[in-house]
């Protein structure tokens, strides 16, 4: 499984979590906005930021027909042209945006979601490109993507196996040499008991590359448990107040939730360490407090080790408990005083 570099920063095995703020629409049509959510992404300790960059005419068509009516869920009682509209990163803004992220020392990358999209991202430099679920089918553009020669990031939310088999193979003929695929379910919010992160596992060894999760649940534990379970990318929106009212706002993590995220995100990526059966430097101080061999009764020079002579106590200065029965019957060397540590020295 080949690892993947994005601006310096190695992804992948052996590797902290790289952690990516999703900002999608949550600047609410505010461009100062915007800027406070990489600024508070920056301070969060997250590793990226992520925006979308699309119009409402390069993503759907202006269109009242039923078709592009959305009837449930969070956006119910527009159109998709409306949602778009209402929800898209202006074009002008992108190079702000890019300049800013500089300044902060954080990498931007974006979510192209056609062929001018990427065109504008290649001129302003974009060190990645994220390819989102629901165009995981459009095999197209990830091969236009792809071509660029950049690192990509696939969401695989909605999409069965073959879908990904395509776009992962589509992305490897047109180019694609560094890939990682994010597990995702796309439900805005979607509850834990849908994610099945066993599904992890199966997706790094299926096809070989990094893998991580996109994260639509309502808190931090599913992205923290998916650490454990090997991810190496972990995706998740961020807002500045989820009371804003904009569209992704409900179900985003305000700036101090989405730092504990970072911080728990870390925190279980190094509890997992390596296989290691040694002690460990926190335990050093504490070996004394395990149980060994101590004497019990005085005893006089010569005379035999008897089983109410000793005793396995703490703390641990004397033989291990293990040599207890090996010692019934030996003889001390000297006198010895009751509560005294047994030493190998002490008997004949």
């Amino acid at each position: 499984m080949t690892n993947i570099e994005i601006s310096g920063r190695a992804i992948g095995a052996g590797n902290p979590p790289y952690v990516i703020a999703e900002v999608s629409a949550n600047h609410n049509g505010d461009l100062n906005q915007a800027l406070r959510l990489i600024d508070a992404a920056a301070e969060a300790g997250a590793d990226a930021v992520k925006i979308q960059t699309y119009r409402p005419d390069t993503i759907t068509l202006k269109s009242d027909a039923p078709d592009f009516q959305i009837s449930e869920g969070l956006w119910a009682g527009r159109t998709l042209y409306d949602l778009y509209e209402w929800a898209h990163t202006p074009w002008e803004w992108h190079e702000t945006l890019f300049a800013h992220a500089a300044k902060r020392s954080i990498t931007l990358f974006s979510s192209p979601f056609d062929s001018t999209a990427v065109d504008l991202l290649e001129a302003l430099g974009a060190p990645a490109y994220k390819i989102a679920s629901f165009e995981a089918v459009d095999l197209a553009l990830i091969r236009y993507v792809a071509s660029k020669g950049k690192p990509m990031i696939i969401s695989t939310g909605m999409a069965d196996l073959e879908e990904i088999s395509e776009a992962v193979e589509a992305a490897h003929e047109a180019g694609c040499r560094e890939l990682v695929l994010l597990h995702c379910v796309s439900g805005y919010p979607a509850p834990a008991s849908d994610y099945n992160l066993a599904t992890l596992s199966d997706l790094a060894a299926r096809f070989e590359v990094p893998v991580g999760l996109s994260d639509h649940t309502l808190d931090n534990t599913t992205a923290i448990a998916a650490v454990a379970l090997g991810a190496t990318v972990i995706e998740k929106h961020m807002t500045m107040d989820r009371t804003g009212g904009g569209p992704d706002d409900s179900f985003s993590l305000e700036p101090k939730e989405f730092a504990a995220l970072v911080n728990g995100a870390r925190t279980a990526w190094g509890a997992i360490g390596t296989i290691d059966y040694g002690r460990k430097s926190s335990e050093l101080g504490n070996i004394k407090f395990r149980r060994s061999l101590y004497f019990v009764k005085d005893l006089r020079a010569g005379e035999a080790i008897t089983r109410d002579a000793i005793r396995s106590v703490r703390p641990g200065y004397g033989l291990a408990p293990k040599h207890l029965d090996a010692l019934i019957g030996r003889r001390v060397k000297a006198d010895i005083q009751r509560n005294t540590p047994v030493k190998l020295e002490d008997i004949e």
